[in-house]
C-alpha cells in the first residue's frame, strides 16, 4: 500500500469521524472460556482458538500461551502496524525490520511470595530495528508518531480505567 491508497482508504473515515464523533467509538471485545480441566483459558481470536495457561515461572508447562507474552505480542503487532502506517503516510521508505518488546516481571508478586513484589510488568521496552535509508529527522518523526498513535502502547502508558466483575449464571454482578 502506498501513501495515496492509504489516504484514499482513511480519508472518508476521517471525514465521517470529524462530522460524527460518536461513529468513531467502537467497542472491541475478547472472550475466553474456562472449564473444570487444568489452569487454562481458551480465547477465540476470530481466526483460531488460543489456549492460555500459566507461565513456566509460575508452574505452567510452557505448552500454553502466556498472557504476559500475549500482551507483549499485542504491543509488537500494534506498534508494527502503526509504524508501517505512519511510514506509508509520510513516504518514509522501510525495506524491512523487526519490532521487539521486552518486559520484566517479578513472579514473587503473582505467586504471593512477597507482598512487596509488584504484580505485573515493572518495565516494558519497545525497539524497532529498521532497514531504511531514512535520515535521523525522519526516524525521529516516525518514532514520535508511532508512539503517539499506537493504541496498545498508549493504553499501557495511560493505564485506562479498568473494572472487573463476576456474575453467576446471568444474575447481577458481584464486584
Amino acid at each position: 500500500m502506498d501513501a495515496t491508497t492509504l489516504k484514499e482508504v482513511q480519508g472518508p473515515l476521517k471525514a465521517r469521524y470529524l462530522d460524527d464523533p460518536t461513529a468513531a467509538m467502537v467497542t472491541l471485545q475478547a472472550t475466553g472460556s474456562v472449564d473444570g480441566e487444568g489452569v487454562t483459558c481458551k480465547i477465540d481470536t476470530g481466526r483460531a482458538l488460543a489456549t492460555a495457561g500459566l507461565h513456566p515461572a509460575t508452574g505452567g508447562s510452557g505448552l500454553e500461551l502466556c498472557s504476559g507474552d500475549m500482551l507483549l505480542e499485542a504491543l509488537v503487532a500494534c506498534a508494527g502496524v502503526t509504524l508501517k502506517a505512519v511510514a506509508t503516510s509520510l513516504d518514509i521508505p522501510i525495506k524491512g525490520g523487526t519490532v521487539t518488546a521486552e518486559g520484566d516481571l517479578d513472579f514473587r508478586g503473582t505467586l504471593s511470595v512477597s507482598r512487596d513484589a509488584p504484580v505485573g510488568f515493572v518495565r516494558i521496552g519497545l525497539q524497532f530495528d529498521l532497514d531504511t535509508d531514512a535520515d535521523d529527522d525522519q526516524l525521529s518523526t516516525l518514532l514520535r508518531l508511532t508512539e503517539r498513535y499506537c493504541v496498545v502502547l498508549q493504553t499501557i502508558r495511560s493505564a485506562a480505567p479498568t473494572t472487573a466483575t463476576v456474575r453467576r449464571g446471568g444474575q447481577s454482578n458481584i464486584a
